[in-house]
This record gives C-alpha cells, sequence and structure tokens, in this order.
C-alpha cells in the first residue's frame, strides 16, 4: 500500500505531522479522523521518496538494530519521554537508512501511532516477532526490560552467526582453490596430454575426463547458462508455497547441519517464550508470540498446534511431545518446571545451556567438514590423474613390447 505524509492538527489546535499507510488519499484522510486529527496536508509518498527501508532497497544490519534497541531501553528506563529518545537516537544514528526511518517512527508515534505500530511499517528494519514483544511490552508496562531483552537477543544470534561464517572462511577457501585447481587441469593439462592418446583405444575413466574436459574448456558458455537457469529454477520453485515447506523440512533434516539448526531454533523459541512468561504475558498469547521466533514454518506450525492443545485445557509438555520435535531431555526439564511453577526461569537456563552445548557442536562439525572437503578434491585429482597416466601406461607398455 502506498505511503502518505500528512499535516494536522490535533484537538488542541497544535500541528503535528507524520506518516500513514492506507490504499488513497480519501482512506488516509479517514484515518486521521479517526484519530482525531484535522487533516491540512496528505501527500503520497512517491517510491524516490520513500526511506530505504520503506521502499524496501536495504536492509538495515540487525546488529545496528539491536544496539537501537538497547540505547532506546536505557534512555525509557532514565525517565526520558519516547518521542525525545527517538528523537535523540535519530541525530545519533550512523546509518542514514536507519536515521530516516527513525524520524518517520518519531512522527508516527507523535501523530498518535504506538511505538510497535509505528516500526510495523518499517519491516525491513524491525522483524515481525521484535514488533510484537514491543506491543506486548507497552500494553504491559514493561517497554524498558523488553527492549534490553530484544538487544540481547539480537546480540546472542549475531555473535553465533559471526562465529559460524568465521569458521567457514577455511572450508570455502579450500573449495574455491580445489575447484581452481580442477578447471585449471581440465582446461589447459588435459587437452594437451588428450593430443599424445587421442589414437588409442581409452578406458572408461579417460573418456569421462577428456568429456568433461570439452565441457569446461569449450562450452563453458553453455554450463555456465544451464546453472543459471537451474539456479533461477530452484530459487523460484523455492519461493512457492510447496517449495518454502520442502525447504523447511531441509532445514531440520539435511546431515550435519539439520541438528545444530534445529536446536538453535528451539534455543530462540525458549529464550523468547520464557522472556515473555517473565514479563506477566500469558502463555498463549507467549506461545503465539514465540512461535515465529524459531525461523521455521514446520516448527512454528508445532508450536501453534501445541498453543491450540494448551487452549482446550491441556499440559504444554504433551502438545510439545506430540510435535516430535523438542528433545527428551528438554521436555522432561520443560514438564517439571511447569508443575513447579518455574517455567520462565527454565526456559531461559535451557536456551543458555544448548546454546553453549550447540556452539560446541558446530566446531565440531566444521572442524571435520575441513579434512572431508580436502579428501574429496583430492579424490577428484586422484580420479583425473589416473585416468590420464592409465593410456600412458598401456601406450609405453605396447611400445615395449613393439
Amino acid at each position: 500500500m502506498p505511503t502518505f505524509s500528512y499535516k494536522a492538527r490535533n484537538t488542541t489546535g497544535e500541528q503535528v505531522a507524520g506518516t500513514l499507510v492506507a490504499d488513497t488519499t480519501a482512506a488516509a484522510a479517514r484515518v486521521l479522523d479517526e484519530s482525531k486529527l484535522l487533516p491540512i496536508e496528505v501527500t503520497e509518498i512517491k517510491a524516490g521518496g520513500r526511506s530505504f527501508l520503506t521502499g524496501g532497497a536495504r536492509r538495515v544490519s540487525p546488529s545496528k538494530v539491536g544496539i537501537l534497541y538497547e540505547q532506546l531501553g536505557d534512555l525509557l528506563g532514565a525517565g526520558v519521554p519516547v518521542l525525545r529518545a527517538l528523537q535523540v537516537l535519530s541525530q545519533q544514528a550512523s546509518v542514514p537508512a536507519l536515521t530516516r526511518v527513525l524520524k518517520e517512527v518519531h512522527d508516527d508515534v507523535a501523530g498518535g501511532t504506538t511505538l510497535a505500530d509505528a516500526m510495523d511499517r518499517h519491516p525491513h528494519a524491525f522483524l515481525p516477532l521484535h514488533v510484537s514483544m514491543i506491543r506486548a511490552g507497552e500494553k504491559g508496562g514493561f517497554l524498558e526490560e523488553v527492549l534490553t531483552r530484544v538487544s540481547d537477543f539480537i546480540r546472542r544470534q549475531d555473535d553465533l552467526r559471526n562465529k559460524f561464517l568465521g569458521s567457514m572462511i577455511y572450508p570455502c577457501i579450500l573449495l574455491s582453490v580445489g575447484l581452481c585447481a580442477i578447471i585449471f587441469v581440465m582446461s589447459f593439462v588435459v587437452p594437451r596430454i588428450r593430443m599424445l592418446l587421442e589414437q588409442q583405444d581409452l578406458p572408461l575413466p579417460t573418456r569421462i575426463v577428456f568429456g568433461l574436459s570439452d565441457i569446461v574448456a569449450q562450452r563453458y558458455l553453455e554450463l555456465g547458462g544451464g546453472l543459471l537457469i537451474v539456479i533461477i529454477v530452484v530459487i523460484g520453485f523455492f519461493q512457492t508455497a510447496t517449495g518454502r515447506m520442502l525447504w523447511a523440512r531441509m532445514q531440520l533434516r539435511i546431515w550435519g547441519i539439520g541438528p545444530i539448526y534445529t536446536m538453535v531454533a528451539l534455543c530462540r523459541f525458549c529464550r523468547i517464550f520464557g522472556t515473555l512468561l517473565a514479563n506477566g504475558i500469558q502463555i498463549l498469547h507467549a506461545l503465539r508470540i514465540a512461535k515465529d521466533s524459531t525461523g521455521n514454518r514446520i516448527l512454528a506450525e508445532s508450536i501453534d498446534q501445541a498453543a491450540d492443545s494448551v487452549g482446550a485445557g491441556e499440559s504444554l509438555t504433551k502438545p510439545l511431545i506430540k510435535c516430535g520435535v523438542f528433545p527428551p531431555m528438554m521436555l522432561d526439564m520443560i514438564s517439571v518446571a511447569e508443575e513447579s511453577n518455574t517455567l520462565d526461569r527454565v526456559l531461559v537456563e535451557i536456551a543458555n545451556t544448548q546454546e553453549a552445548r550447540t556452539a560446541r557442536q558446530l566446531d565440531l562439525f566444521v572442524r571435520l567438514l575441513e579434512p572431508l572437503m580436502l579428501l574429496l578434491m583430492g579424490a577428484m585429482l586422484l580420479f583425473v590423474a589416473i585416468a590420464l597416466l592409465v593410456p600412458i601406461l598401456q601406450m609405453a607398455t605396447t611400445g615395449l613390447r613393439g
């Protein structure tokens, strides 16, 4: 929907300005009227005049948003009004896109919109999960604590992400060097040796290597075009409902990464769920909000079904067992915590413990990945070497007999 900027007067006659989202100019005017604002000027913001984020041009770094939440929580905790806090943060923001977004959020809040609704209009900066938690904090009167906890959550996720990316640098270098070596051999070495071997009867491995060499050296444009088409088709498929469900299933079951991904998602859920319960959110509402933190459609649907069962009067543990996703140890801890009424504290402890264990599993996986990649590259080069040496030895043996 289009975004409109407006100038209006409130019930005291003071002029206010801001932005809102509506279908038409008339609809925007009705929204202002419902907010008890008298419109003076309503103008649609064209795509070129939008902020980076409302226009969908670029995302703000999650780490920057996490720092913003922490600073906003500190200012509100110190007694600074929300409008003043937003104004100060917009002036201090180091990213121009974030500065523009904060100014728009400030204008919306000044026009009578809640902070959560104002942030919800910028989904490329503030994730729906964060907005839901902020909305709950606004309604419950513990906004400062929610902002601090969301900031801590983002920091933990950013640390884990950076650790994973840092661990994958060396395996990616190995893969790149190995592929470059194979391409060089196929493009320059094999064609020169082939001139000496074409006259004799070649074994199957040699014919396979020569065929691959022809593709790499002579038909690289067709190969590149084919790979591009495959990538486009695969990406398009995963944008469909069936593809998204298949991708969600692959995330949970892929060798090596699947169990680690599942545990990371469950730790996110436990941390957010425990945080919401600790801040007084009812268990059903907390489940509805926390399910989106998993980042996986299958897990989110399983937790949503658990919420329906809890709403029907069952305990939390039983529907989670039916999901078949949560580890037995985690379920036992949740069951005991539910009986002792310490669910909020135990969930956060589960997240802390399992995150540390998952980090160790990730380190082990990366350490195993490095020798596996070396073995794979070595096996490919060995196959090429054998395919070339066998006909050379045959030719030499034939020459000696003659």
